[in-house]
């Protein structure tokens, strides 16, 4: 029998990423069972074990990949050197959750939609998974510092008011995004360009 390549492995693994990802954007996380994936992804029901130890492996990677793309954006603003302010970091992760689809980090195209319906679902599993939890809590702290270190330089700059602490302004611009993002998947509030229009106003 002839060896799988690197490259059909990474398509195949992709693959069952993608129907999980439907499956529970539609059916939710415990409503979805690893044969239900199999089916959806048209593999035998012992496949998804090749490439996930568990299911919660899988909820973990669309996680990544969920709040990878809420978050991007920012880091890659923070990660510059020009002096960016509070609406400018907002702006830029506004811009990519209007998109229909985004590239996920093994550069497959993904709908938006389904990567949102599944970050809302992740809240609730950091309740009770303390795995999904650990990777939520060092995605988190990751991000909060580039943000920091952004605003840092901001009110260095004067784009940013010197009143409030970066630390405290950087979980600002988190609870923002998240706000607007469990707005959207919940309550359908999809206009992004005037809650961005909104935000540089108010801010």
């Amino acid at each position: 029998m002839p060896r799988i390549t690197p490259e059909r492995r990474e398509a195949k693994r992709a693959e069952i990423l993608a129907a999980a990802r439907r499956c529970f954007s539609r059916d939710g996380f415990h409503q979805t069972s690893m044969p239900d994936i199999a089916t959806e992804a048209g593999v035998s029901a012992g496949a998804p074990y090749r490439y996930f130890a568990s299911k919660e492996e899988i909820i973990v990677a669309i996680a990544g990949d969920a709040f990878r793309l809420l978050f991007e954006p920012v880091e890659r603003i923070a990660a510059g050197t020009r002096a960016a302010s509070v609406a400018d970091l907002m702006a830029a992760s506004l811009e990519v959750l209007s998109a229909e689809t985004v590239t996920d980090a093994a550069g497959h195209p993904v709908p938006v939609e389904e990567l949102l319906r599944c970050a809302v679902q992740t809240w609730s599993e950091l309740l009770r998974d303390d795995a999904v939890r650990a990777h939520a809590v060092e995605g988190f702290e990751s991000v909060r510092r580039s943000i920091t270190e952004a605003l840092q330089r901001g009110q260095t700059a004067g784009a940013v008011p010197s009143a409030v602490p970066p630390e405290r302004a950087a979980r600002l611009v988190m609870g923002l995004l998240h706000g607007f993002l469990l707005q959207r998947v919940a309550f359908e509030l999809t206009d992004t360009a005037a809650f961005g229009d909104d935000i540089r106003t108010l801010l």
